[in-house]
């Protein structure tokens, strides 16, 4: 008996200190980037955090986050300037441990030009991406695992590429159904598009695992 009660105890007061180690994190600073040369590419792959993507009003790439020295991210721009954004940590065990951080934290709000980079990529998990109407002079490719695609009219020189996992994908494509050639796997979940289409100039492709597909075209 006095082993149990022992046992017991021990779990208590283990479970106080894990509440501890979790309930002191590190607080937040917001922090901004701003380019100082030409972007012509970006690659932006992170985890657990909401991307919102809207225009610069200054032809150049703004980025506003909030970091502290457990949770971060790596920028780099590179020879060919492809500006990289990407998720670090130096966590220990203990900080898994407890609640995640508030909302605010967990977003990236990105400002790009119009019409003036050749590729943007852009990845997550668990939560959403959302994009303002744009355009891309080449491709532009979208991946969340565990939220939602959603944007305005997006335009692109040669392909767009979507992938979800648990969540939907809507939004409005500029140009005609005819423009692109489109090819969509859906599993346990419905869409508007089309399986396999050949002609186009341009390339649509659409994956989506238990989540559903509305996307439009707009023909300006």
């Amino acid at each position: 008996m006095k082993k149990i009660i022992s046992l017991v105890l021990c779990l208590i007061l283990s479970g106080f200190i894990l509440s501890g180690c979790s309930n002191s994190s590190e607080p937040f600073e917001e922090k901004s980037y701003t380019s100082d040369t030409q972007i012509n590419g970006i690659d932006l792959a992170v985890r657990d955090r909401e991307i919102e993507v809207s225009l610069s009003e200054d032809e150049q790439v703004h980025i506003k986050y909030y970091e502290n020295s457990k949770e971060y991210y790596d920028i780099s721009v590179s020879d060919e300037n492809v500006l990289t954004i990407a998720s670090a940590s130096n966590k220990e065990w203990t900080d898994y441990i407890g609640r995640k951080p508030a909302a605010e934290y967990r977003k990236i709000s990105l400002q790009i030009p119009d019409a003036l980079l050749e590729s943007l990529t852009l990845s997550t998990t668990n939560e959403d991406i959302t994009l303002s109407a744009l355009a891309v002079t080449g491709s532009i490719n979208i991946s969340s695992n565990g939220g939602n695609i959603s944007f305005g009219d997006l335009d692109v020189g040669s392909a767009l590429t979507l992938t979800v996992k648990n969540g939907d994908i809507s939004g409005t494509i500029a140009g005609s159904y005819d423009d692109f050639s489109i090819q969509s796997e859906i599993k346990k979940g419905e869409s508007n598009l089309p399986e396999n289409k050949d002609s186009g100039e341009k390339t649509l492709t659409v994956s989506g695992n238990n989540g559903n597909v509305d996307i439009e075209f707009v023909n300006k």
